[in-house]
Order: structure tokens, then C-alpha cells, then sequence
């Protein structure tokens, strides 16, 4: 077997039989990949580390691959990111669980992709620290995460512009057909683009254009990846927030 070290960040979990479990992780060292973590769910031996696998949870760890192998396995793994508020928090483990199931969803490739990761382990370690602006962070994570899937606006904004999702431009003119934000919608996606995560607070929303800015996202994710509409932890968030 081949051995190699890496970081990741936890997406997803299955049970597997009676005691084990695939944990689905965003990687440092190789995208998205599966592992078989055996007798997790045990009463003994690694039982303890079942807490490690959480949504959004980061790790390090020595992984093992092997050809004979359909899923890598971990030699050794611990906690990447001590998280002292996400855990406790219901409105940033709300947020945690959407961002953990957007990226299952949504990221398939089994390759390194730098600054995707960063951005990622990044996010959790500021949703953990954060004392203002909770309530709008799903919502700049998502703006910001656009720009790393490979979509973005083609144009700088002016005041009063509406947004073409179809040509990815911001324009003066409202477009001819119904894939847009509004100028509201649009002057929001400006603030989420330009916002730093530590002035969050700044960005007024109340809980009608948070929704409204929200499905206003899931339109332009639908345009480019279709897969973001079997996002379920969107209609916990909705109550949420």
C-alpha cells in the first residue's frame, strides 16, 4: 500500500454493514475522495473516533491507497481545526450542513484543486470564529464559491444594474428573458463579491431579501449545475435564517 499525508474536509458519511463507514472528504492532496473507515461504529477499539466525522469537520491525516482497493483508508487521523462554536452553535451547524451537502453535491473531481480547498478550510475556520454577520455567511459562502465552480461576473457594476445570469454580465437594461437578478438581487451579489467574511454585519438584509438573494443563487447555480437542486438542507436554512 501506498501511504501519503494530506488534509481534508468531511462532506458526507454512509454507514457500511454493521460497524463501518465511507466518509466522503474534499482533500488537499486529491479532490474528492472516498474512504473505508472499519469498526468505527463499534463499541470498542476506534470507536472514539466516530466524532471526527462530522459535516464540515477538517481533518489531517496518513492515508493508505492501494490498487487492489476500491476506497483509501486511514493509517492515522485527527482533528485539523479545533472548533469551539460550530459544534454548539445551531445556526452555524445549520450553516455547516448546507455547506458540507453544496459541495458533495456539487464537487466531483478527484483532483487537487488548491484553491477550492483553501477556500474551504479556510470558511470553516471563520464561520467558527465569527461573532457578527452569521446570518449572511451562507450567503457569501456561496457567491464566493461561484467564482472557484467556474462562474462569475464578466463585468464590473454600476449603480441601479440588473444581472444576466445567461451571459454572466451585469447590465443597465433588464434582459429579455427570466434568468436575472434584479437590481436589489444584483447590488447584493455586488456587496457578497467585494465582502471581505469579517464584515459580513455590514451587509442590512432582513429575513424577506435573504431569502430572496438565496433562491436568487440557486437560480444561477441551476443554470451552470443543475445538481444544486437535490440540496435538501437548503429548506432548514430557509427556516433558520
Amino acid at each position: 500500500m501506498k501511504s501519503y499525508k494530506g488534509r481534508g474536509i468531511v462532506l458526507h458519511t454512509l454507514k457500511y454493514g454493521d460497524k463501518s463507514l465511507i466518509v466522503y472528504l474534499l482533500t488537499d492532496v486529491g479532490g474528492r475522495q472516498s474512504y473505508m473507515v472499519p469498526g468505527i461504529r463499534s463499541s470498542q477499539g476506534r470507536g472514539s473516533k466516530a466524532g471526527l466525522f462530522q459535516p464540515i469537520f477538517t481533518l489531517e491525516f496518513e492515508g493508505l491507497e492501494s490498487p487492489k482497493m476500491q476506497m483509501h483508508r486511514f493509517k492515522e487521523v485527527r482533528s485539523g481545526q479545533l472548533l469551539r462554536s460550530i459544534p454548539f452553535d445551531v445556526r452555524k451547524s445549520t450553516i455547516a450542513l448546507f455547506m458540507a451537502e453544496v459541495l458533495y453535491r456539487l464537487v466531483k473531481e478527484s483532483e487537487p484543486h488548491p484553491l477550492l480547498f483553501e477556500f474551504v478550510w479556510s470558511s470553516v475556520g471563520a464561520l467558527d470564529e465569527l461573532q457578527e454577520g452569521t446570518p449572511n455567511f451562507h450567503l457569501w459562502f456561496l457567491t464566493k464559491l461561484s467564482a472557484l465552480l467556474g462562474f462569475f461576473p464578466g463585468n464590473d457594476y454600476h449603480t441601479g444594474d440588473w444581472f444576466d445570469i445567461r451571459e454572466g454580465l451585469f447590465t443597465s437594461e433588464q434582459p429579455l428573458h427570466p434568468q436575472f437578478f434584479d437590481p436589489e438581487v444584483a447590488r447584493f451579489f455586488r456587496d457578497f463579491t467585494e465582502c471581505d467574511v469579517h464584515c459580513l454585519a455590514e451587509i442590512g438584509m432582513n429575513r424577506h431579501q435573504r431569502v430572496k438573494y438565496l433562491q436568487s443563487l440557486l437560480n444561477y447555480y441551476a443554470y451552470h449545475l443543475d445538481a444544486i437542486r437535490s440540496v435538501q438542507s437548503i429548506e432548514i436554512l430557509q427556516e433558520v435564517f
